[in-house]
């Protein structure tokens, strides 16, 4: 894949893995469209990017999430490149974690990030061209303690996201979802705590971990490769992550499957 000319949209762009993919896809000659909850810290990012269309919203709210993907396909005549990044992580044990922590995060992590791609497949699919990423995490492969919320929302986003791959593989459309492990961010000062309260603090890994502009490009070029996988991550992280992969063959698999027919038979048997 060439970024150039193509039109990204980022979610969770104001900082972070999102704001260093819209920098290094503006550097690659996208046009990037960027969304978050933060007009003014999004406004810092476009500075870097050239021309660029801010579109600032929670992603909780899908009446504005629905007028943002109108914006973003008017633009420029449609969008090319789509990263459901928005997210927020946890650090609390299960046995003392609220239900509405479990709420909040699914909210977010998993219901929105759907929400945002269920928005915009008819129209990649009807030009026959496009592109998803999915920003899961290494805890969307392992069960890390502590994330028992982040990781019950990044398995089901790469479960939707892998189903939607099959789905959409006679259309030219990819799906590709991104296992990132210990990147350089606000991650864990943002994580909630057992009573839905923010941590306000950081960790060792985390801020010892990739740079996210390091982390931005290696996602980028594993986009540009084709790769359907892309583990993000160094050291035990990475090897966790490399004993979960899946096989490309299984994915080859439920693409034939969907190419000779498997959804339309089921369609006929209702």
């Amino acid at each position: 894949m060439d970024y150039a000319g193509k039109v990204a949209w980022i979610t969770g762009a104001s900082s972070g893995i999102g704001a260093a993919l819209a920098r290094d896809l503006a550097a690659r000659g996208a046009h990037v469209v960027l969304s978050g909850r933060d007009a003014a810290r999004l406004a810092e990012v476009a500075a870097d990017c050239g021309e660029t269309l801010i579109l600032p919203f929670d992603v909780r709210d899908e009446a504005a999430l629905a007028d943002a993907t109108a914006k973003a396909i008017a633009w420029k005549g449609g969008v090319d490149i789509a990263f459901a990044n928005a997210g927020i992580s946890q650090r609390s044990r299960a046995l003392k974690t609220d239900m509405q922590v479990y709420r909040d995060i699914i909210a977010i992590d998993l219901t929105a990030q759907i929400a945002f791609a269920q928005g915009l497949i008819g129209h990649m699919a009807a030009r026959g061209s496009g592109a998803l990423g999915f920003i899961s995490s290494i805890a969307g492969k392992v069960g890390v303690p502590m994330r028992t919320a982040y990781c019950a929302a990044k398995f089901g986003l790469a479960g939707y996201a892998d189903t939607l791959r099959g789905e959409l593989s006679q259309t030219g459309v990819s799906v590709h979802v991104i296992y990132p492990g210990s990147v350089a961010t606000g991650v864990s000062r943002n994580a909630l705590m057992a009573d839905g309260s923010k941590r306000g603090k950081s960790d060792p890994a985390i801020d010892n971990g990739i740079p996210a502009d390091v982390a931005a490009r290696e996602m980028l070029d594993g986009i540009a490769q084709g790769a359907r996988e892309i583990i993000v991550a160094e050291g035990g992280e990475r090897a966790m992550g490399e004993m979960r992969r899946t096989p490309d063959a299984l994915f080859d698999q439920i693409a034939d499957m969907v190419a000779k027919g498997y959804m339309e038979k089921l369609e006929a048997a209702e």
